[in-house]
């Protein structure tokens, strides 16, 4: 009898997989590296990694129907006059007028002021839509300084010096010519039509000691009121929050690699960065060695979806926490109901990430007038203001839950890891030990 090994089925290399394979073939056929919004698409450890203990003899629950969680939490009291009240700790991070059509900005406002929360100008200066719409309004004041004047630093509620974006640690940010329509290049000082990047650093200082002044100039400018944020992207968060500390910053604004950007290369989004879970703690850490945590207040950005990621942010140490992607989502971005269109541009709703391209089928992420105008601002900040109040509810639900009658009261020792990444960055237990990896012996 003759026996016949049955053949060996293909097997493909787990290093040239086909998204490796389809990239080599792209950059050989164009010459160009890849350009995409969005964040980092590969898997690395989040906040789903982390479980909360809950309360049970060691420490009572709280009753939902009859005991009070407050949410709410104060910016800027450090040196501003005039520091910044929120209802709840999720605030709406900053994305431009330029990289989002006038609609979508508009919704953002209308959003966080029904929520009692601050959105964030962005990269390209203050639309009236903008300020009219948002009754706390942040002005990021960036390195290209596009719109930048110093009416609208006065004007704004809060200014955030952005030094680095998750997304783009030491990149500046991009905007194709197909974007820049004659109201983006008035209010840039722009060419329409023609490509822009940002520059990687601000032009007029070269470290923390020339980064005091400019604070200081800011200050003057704006009489002392408004509070100063100084963000930066997660690569070296102990030192990096430190040195903003120092420079006299009033929070301190944290963004992971899975937070989005309108445009840059995917070698960046994929490569640059750290998740948000490793930055908070050594962020935090920075603060208690300075002696000003909870003084100097810390806001955390990157991949922020839920209530639970909410709740895992601020028991690791922060004060609040920013959203961006969720944000778009929740005003109806990669909306299947617009998948015929998705699919006419070779993508499928949930992965388009084609936002510099200027034809976004919800009308988010364009200056298409007439894709613009499919986004009604009302009925999507209202969608908004939805979201930001069920992730809300969520993380007092778990608040509760752990015995605590405020979200700040949630701590460390509320949580453990589901694995050995994430109990290192978080620097809480492995689920079912003591072992914290890099702090405790086995």
């Amino acid at each position: 009898m003759t026996y016949h090994n049955p053949p060996t089925p293909p097997r493909k290399s787990a290093t040239f997989d086909d998204a490796s394979l389809a990239e080599i073939r792209r950059a050989a056929a164009t010459g160009i590296y890849d350009i995409r919004g969005g964040g980092t698409k590969r898997h690395v450890p989040h906040f789903d990694d982390l479980l909360f203990l809950g309360a049970s003899m060691s420490r009572y629950p709280l009753e939902g129907y009859r005991e009070r969680c407050d949410t709410s939490v104060t910016l800027g009291t450090r040196y501003a006059k005039k520091p910044i009240e929120l209802k709840i700790p999720v605030t709406i991070a900053g994305m431009s007028f330029g990289a989002l059509s006038g609609a979508a900005k508009e919704a953002l406002g209308r959003g966080a002021t029904l929520s009692g929360t601050s959105t964030t100008t962005g990269d390209g200066g203050m639309t009236d839509e903008e300020r009219g719409h948002s009754e706390l309004l942040v002005y990021q004041y960036l390195p290209s300084r596009y719109g930048m004047n110093p009416v609208d630093l006065r004007r704004a509620d809060a200014i955030e010096i952005v030094i680095g974006q998750g997304a783009k640690p030491g990149g500046g940010g991009m905007l194709l010519g197909q974007k820049i329509s004659d109201r983006v290049a008035e209010m840039r000082t722009l060419p329409k039509g023609i490509d822009q990047r940002s520059a990687c650093r601000h032009p007029d200082w070269t470290g923390p000691d020339d980064l005091e002044i400019k604070i200081l100039e800011l200050r003057e400018i704006t009489d002392w009121e408004k509070p100063i944020y100084i963000k930066v992207g997660g690569a070296r968060p102990y030192y990096d929050t430190a040195l903003a500390v120092k420079a006299g910053a009033d929070v301190v604004v944290i963004d992971g690699m899975q937070g989005g950007t309108a445009a840059t290369q995917d070698v960046f989004i994929e490569h640059v960065g750290q998740p948000i879970l490793a930055c908070i703690r050594p962020a935090v850490q920075a603060l208690q060695d300075l002696g000003l945590h909870r003084k100097v207040q810390l806001v955390v950005s990157g991949g922020i979806r839920s209530g639970a990621d909410v709740a895992k942010a601020l028991a690791l140490g922060a004060d609040a926490v920013s959203v961006g992607t969720a944000a778009l989502v929740a005003l109806g971005d990669n909306d299947p109901k617009w998948e015929a269109d998705y699919a006419a541009l070779g993508t499928t709703a949930g992965a388009y990430d084609d936002w510099h391209e200027g034809k976004d089928p919800a009308g988010i992420t364009t200056q298409d007038p007439a894709l613009a105008s499919r986004l009604d601002p009302v009925a999507a900040g209202r969608r908004l203001a939805n979201y930001l109040k069920v992730i809300t509810l969520e993380a007092q639900t778990i608040a509760r839950a752990c015995g605590h009658n405020h979200l700040h009261n949630l701590e460390p020792e509320d949580l453990v890891a589901l694995t050995i990444e994430a109990a290192a960055m978080a620097q809480v237990p492995l689920a079912g030990t003591s072992w914290i990896p890099g702090r405790t012996g086995i």
